[in-house]
């Protein structure tokens, strides 16, 4: 299947509600099983402040509805988020 990058930035001041969903947010990115990579994105003071999720979907519809799953979205955590194919070349 193809691969697509998810950048999702956080909304600023929204550490919080990013903490306080982070245990439902591992949990589905487990029972998903799509998921290829992810981790936070940081600012220059290593605070998190996005994410950046790398999923095995069949197209950029499945993508979408797997982040509009997502409970950091439910919970109002993001500013943007946007998807683009991506291509594994290194690594």
């Amino acid at each position: 299947m193809p691969l697509y990058a998810m950048i999702c930035i956080d909304k600023p001041g929204h550490g919080a509600l990013r903490g306080q969903t982070r245990e439902a947010h591992l949990a589905y990115v487990a029972e998903t099983g799509v998921v290829v990579q992810a981790g936070p994105l940081l600012d220059d003071a290593e605070e998190m402040i996005g994410s950046l999720i790398i999923l095995d979907v069949p197209d950029r519809e499945a993508a979408t509805r797997w982040g509009g799953g997502d409970p950091y979205f439910h919970a109002g955590l993001f500013e943007s988020v946007t998807v683009h194919r991506w291509k594994k070349v290194i690594g």
